[in-house]
C-alpha cells in the first residue's frame, strides 16, 4: 500500500501518531475558542445562526421593550468586546499549535532527522518550552475570562436577562471555555511524550549510524 513507501513510512511511527494527536488537539482549541467568542451581536446574533435559542425563546429580545431592548444591545455589544481579545488570542495560539505539528510532520516525512540527527534533539527542546509555556497561557486564558465574567458589564447583563425569564446568560465559564482548558492541558502532556519519544529516535538514529554497514 502507500504507506509501504520509503518517506510514507514515518506516518506509522509513535512520533508522528503523537503529533497527528497534537493537530487534532490544536483545532478543537481554535474551535473552542471562536465558540466562546460568539457572534458580534450576542443575542441578537442566534437568529443568524439558526440556534437553538433563537427558537427556543421565539426570537431575539422577544421578551424586552423600549429602554430594556436597547440597554440589552448595549450590554452585549460591551460583553462581546470583553472577551475579543481574549478569544482571538485562544484562536492565534491554537493556530500556531496547529501548524507546528504539521511542520514537523512534513519534516519527519522528508526523512531530515535520519539525514540531520541533532534536529531531533531541537524538537525536543521546542516541544518542551511550548510545553512549559503552556501552563501560564492557560493560566491567562481562564483568569481573563473570570476578570471578564466578574466585570459589572457581566453581572448587569445577567441580572437584565433573568429579570426577562431568560437562561444561559450566567457570568460563569462555559463548557466550550472548560473544554478548551483542558485540550490545553492535554495538549502540554503530548507535547511532553513527543519531547521523550524525539529523544529515544535520536538514541536509535545515532546508533544505527554508528553501526558498520553489513551485508
Amino acid at each position: 500500500g502507500p504507506l509501504e513507501h520509503r518517506r510514507c513510512l514515518y506516518l506509522r511511527t509513535g512520533r508522528a501518531c503523537c503529533q497527528m494527536v497534537e493537530v487534532l488537539l490544536a483545532a478543537l482549541i481554535v474551535v473552542c475558542g471562536s465558540v466562546s467568542c460568539g457572534s458580534a451581536g450576542g443575542y441578537t446574533g442566534l437568529p443568524a445562526l439558526g440556534g437553538i435559542y433563537y427558537y427556543q425563546y421565539g426570537g431575539a429580545y422577544s421578551g424586552f421593550s423600549g429602554a430594556d431592548g436597547e440597554r440589552a444591545q448595549q450590554l452585549d455589544h460591551r460583553f462581546y468586546l470583553l472577551k475579543l481579545p481574549i478569544a482571538r488570542a485562544a484562536m492565534a495560539a491554537g493556530g500556531c499549535l496547529l501548524v507546528f505539528p504539521c511542520v514537523l510532520i512534513l519534516v519527519g516525512v522528508l526523512r531530515v532527522p535520519w539525514h540531520f540527527p541533532a534536529w531531533l534533539l531541537i524538537e525536543c527542546t521546542l516541544y518542551i518550552v511550548i510545553a512549559v509555556g503552556t501552563v501560564p497561557a492557560l493560566y491567562y486564558f481562564l483568569h481573563s475570562l473570570l476578570s471578564v465574567y466578574n466585570s459589572s458589564v457581566c453581572k448587569e447583563r445577567e441580572q437584565l436577562y433573568q429579570s426577562k425569564g431568560y437562561q444561559g446568560f450566567w457570568c460563569s465559564l462555559h463548557g466550550a471555555e472548560i473544554a478548551a482548558g483542558l485540550l490545553g492541558c492535554m495538549a502540554a502532556m503530548a507535547y511532553l511524550l513527543s519531547a521523550g519519544l524525539a529523544v529515544r529516535d535520536y538514541r536509535t538514529v545515532h546508533d544505527q549510524k554508528e553501526k558498520p554497514l553489513q551485508l
